[in-house]
């Protein structure tokens, strides 16, 4: 355990120009290419929704589970106060999260801590796992949790590298795309409405809010993670 603990904090040499910008251009891809964007959206699902859960958790709220489903649509389910701040901050929490861990991710990043950023997104998907309700969200964390735990205990340091900056590149750069897509897929029951239900705010606002967030994270994240 103690070898372990080493290996997750200990601090990582920056990668080269040439690793941040093929990562870039990979998640680049990932995010706008529109057959790649379906399948790796899951993965801003997950966050998404263990967002939710975090904030839920963190307001006293009663944790029931989450769902993940193969269209890329996910619940959080919680239990407690129908209004308050409690309630808003932890629906509000989606649509921001990913960005907001990808922030964090870069944070880390930054003081060169490669590994942890690793072995923390497989923390999350372990403990998301505990709280799945359904069988297609149990094997989507199973696989995310498995690769990067593969990749942070066997592969060689530059592919460890390069994965960590992925996670966190690709989180800054997927946040804001779900947010524009609410223009055309949003509900009745969207993250947006729910708290313009729950607000003296509309769900305009809070889209726009959303937007901000996910954008500023992006713009810090970049100053972080700027090789030049």
């Amino acid at each position: 355990m103690n070898a372990f603990w080493e290996r997750v904090t200990a601090v990582g040499p920056p990668p080269s120009t040439a690793v941040v910008v093929s990562v870039v251009v990979a998640a680049a891809l990932l995010v706008l290419e529109p057959n790649a964007w379906r399948r790796s959206r899951g993965v801003v699902t997950i966050a998404h929704e263990g967002a939710h859960l975090l904030l839920a958790l963190l307001t006293g709220r009663r944790l029931h589970g989450v769902r993940l489903h193969a269209d890329t649509s996910g619940v959080a389910i919680s239990s407690g106060k129908p209004t308050g701040i409690g309630v808003v901050l932890m629906t509000a929490a989606g649509y921001v999260g990913p960005s907001l861990l990808g922030l964090a991710a870069a944070l880390t990043l930054n003081t060169g801590h490669i590994v942890a950023v690793l072995w923390t997104a497989v923390a999350v998907c372990a403990l998301m796992l505990v709280l799945v309700r359904n069988v297609y969200g149990a094997f989507s964390l199973v696989v995310t949790g498995g690769a990067l735990g593969a990749v942070g205990w066997r592969a060689p340091d530059q592919a460890q590298i390069a994965v960590a900056y992925l996670i966190a590149i690709f989180l800054l750069m997927a946040g804001p795309r779900p947010v524009l897509e609410l223009r055309r897929r949003r509900s009745r029951t969207s993250d947006p409405d729910q708290l313009a239900r729950l607000t003296v705010f509309p769900a305009a606002v809070w889209t726009g809010f959303f937007l901000v967030v996910t954008v500023g994270a992006l713009v810090a994240g970049a100053g972080l993670l700027n090789p030049f």
